[in-house]
């Protein structure tokens, strides 16, 4: 498998071999039938952990979504260019039934017509949003990495997760985020972007897209052209972004150019609208204006773009799911991303063609630009497109990879309050800890829940810590255990918030625990976005993690006990949450203790 730039390359015989492999794929296309070429536009999910060999629920979804029972017969029915994994669709069980489900697919298409290899994704970006979980590494999302400030451990990060990925047979993972988070309360992006300032997340998408090219896995640069300034979530509504194109130049645009210096093979469009860019109010995905006259010819990308997920309420609000198909690819588009109804889409596409809506040199341009893709990527050397039992148990998880992703994270976390000087807290002095809070489900569903994780971390390192879930949405019920519990003697009480807003139930709790008079001192770890610290003025003190996964929580857990100094930088201002124009904390602030405190 390769692990660098250069690998897959040379897997197809180095760079003194270009003109012979772009006759090898000449000669593909010309022999793939109209309904072939159609099928390496789309990437489909499957339902079930085995290629053949499904859970009898996971063939009745298959049978009603696709039409067929397996994942193979998925792939000999509509012959499509790649597959996304998914946990809802019981893609990830483990990382030996991950390779064998990869290898699986990867025979159905490769003993049939046309014999194309599968390019094989997943939505991996880590903190908030991961597919593969335990026992494989999971990292710190792209919040936290901002908050880190390193590059380094940005391009280590990714090239770790590129090396799992590729070692259980998925070569292309939709990640880096490039969007630039201008709106705090941004309920689709927030912490899946490194920050606020242009030239950083720039920065860091370069460094992300460096680590996974280095491990051999494709990286897909996202949401073109910014989806980092909408109150409204495009999985459920159309957003609308209302920056002028000065201000697109200025925001949105400097990642995706640093992305496409980096000579970045994959661009995923966003389901949004901007006035500024196509007045037609079009969402970007199905944008001729946005897609072909910005990304391609403007901007110069003639590698591959994907849509986002076509399943998303945003770009199924003005069309039909199989006219939408049909305007990606008039827009520019190459990839349609799990669409909803993967054969009215298929047939809509062919029909298109048929009936001259859309030509078939236009087909075969977006083909040719993924079977180029595959080709990078090695998959038409069978050693390459297969995996390897011994380097999936060498790599996934390795206590090198777990070792590394402790170290970045314990660099990420971010101490945004401290006023008299509590932490880090010590088992002499605080040793009964109380932990209550949120316990959001884990994003890969392996990992959590987190209380249960801050207590045990904290119990590791000497103090006698007990969890206590309240849950997002705690009841008057909770609220009262919770505080007959900080009642009970604790030292100290510690509670993970997640996004709390002013009168919430969660802000309810907390405001009851530090009202307590003579009450245990009480402090704030956000799981989320670090936001909660301006709604909660009373803590005693504050830091941020960015994500509830059980790495961001172990960090947490050390910088808390003093075993490291608090290293992170606030990548975003926290506004006041009564005037949104006042920042609170602003870009870069973040607190550390006396060298002595880390080292006691």
């Amino acid at each position: 498998m390769p692990h660098d730039s250069h690998s897959a390359q040379e897997a197809t015989g180095g760079p003194g071999h270009h003109d012979d492999d772009r006759d090898r794929l000449r000669r593909l296309l010309s022999r793939m039938s109209l309904e072939e070429k159609v099928g390496q536009l789309f990437v489909l999910h499957v339902y079930g952990h085995h290629a053949t060999e499904p859970d009898t629920a996971d063939a009745e979804l298959n049978e009603r979504e696709l039409g067929v029972r397996t994942a193979a017969d998925v792939v000999a029915k509509y012959r499509p260019g790649g597959l996304i994994y998914f946990g809802w669709a019981h893609n990830t069980r483990d990382p030996q039934q991950i390779a064998a489900l990869s290898d699986g697919v990867q025979r159905a298409a490769l003993d049939g017509s046309p014999g194309v290899p599968l390019l094989l994704s997943v939505d991996q970006e880590h903190g908030v949003v991961a597919r593969v979980g335990a026992p494989a590494t999971l990292l710190p999302g792209a919040m936290a990495l901002g908050a880190g400030g390193s590059a380094d451990d940005v391009r280590e990060a990714a090239r770790i997760a590129g090396a799992e990925l590729r070692a259980l047979g998925i070569h292309q993972n939709y990640a880096p985020s490039a969007d630039v988070n201008v709106d705090p309360a941004n309920p689709v992006i927030g912490v899946r972007s490194f920050g606020a300032d242009p030239d950083a997340v720039s920065r860091f998408v370069t460094a992300q897209i460096e680590g996974y090219r280095d491990a051999g896995v494709a990286p897909a640069v996202k949401h073109f052209p910014g989806h980092g300034d909408t109150g409204t979530d495009s999985h459920s509504a159309l957003p609308y972004i209302h920056h002028s194109r000065e201000q697109w130049e200025e925001l949105d645009a400097p990642p995706f150019r640093a992305a496409l210096a980096t000579g970045v093979d994959v661009v995923m469009t966003a389901h949004i609208v901007v006035p500024a860019l196509d007045p037609a109010l079009d969402p970007a995905t199905l944008s001729h204006p946005v897609v072909t006259g910005i990304l391609r010819e403007q901007l110069g990308h003639d590698g591959v773009v994907v849509t986002d997920s076509l399943s998303m309420r945003g770009v199924r609000t003005k069309y039909g799911d199989g006219r939408v198909a049909v305007l990606a690819i008039k827009a520019g588009v190459d990839q349609l991303l799990h669409p909803p109804q993967p054969e009215l889409a298929w047939n809509a596409v062919i029909q298109a063609v048929r009936e001259g809506e859309l030509t078939e040199a236009r087909i075969d341009e977006s083909v040719r630009r993924i079977l180029r893709l595959k080709e990078k990527l090695g998959l038409f050397a069978p050693e390459q497109a297969y995996t390897d039992a011994g380097t999936v148990a060498a790599t996934v998880g390795s206590d090198a990879h777990r070792a590394a992703a402790d170290r970045i994270a314990e660099r990420t976390t971010t101490l945004l309050r401290d006023e008299s000087g509590l932490l880090p807290l010590s088992p002499d002095t605080h040793g009964r800890v109380l932990v209550l809070g949120a316990d959001p489900v884990s994003p890969s569903g392996t990992t959590g829940p987190p209380t249960a994780v801050l207590a045990a971390a904290l119990t590791e390192l000497g103090f006698a810590a007990t969890a206590l879930s309240t849950g997002t949405e705690p009841s008057p019920e909770a609220v009262e255990k919770a505080l007959a519990e900080a009642a009970s003697g604790p030292d100290a009480v510690l509670v993970t918030t997640y996004d709390v807003a002013p009168g919430s139930p969660q802000h309810a709790l907390v405001t009851a625990l530090t009202s307590v008079p003579d009450g245990p001192p009480v402090v704030i770890v956000s799981v989320r976005t670090p936001n909660d610290v301006a709604v909660l003025p009373g803590v005693a003190a504050a830091l941020a993690a960015y994500s509830w996964t059980d790495v961001e929580l172990r960090a947490a857990a050390r910088v808390l006990a003093g075993e490291v100094s608090p290293a992170g930088r606030l990548p975003v201002p926290v506004p006041s949450p009564d005037d949104p124009g006042t920042v609170l904390y602003p870009v870069g602030h973040g607190l550390s203790y006396p060298p002595y405190a880390a080292s006691r």
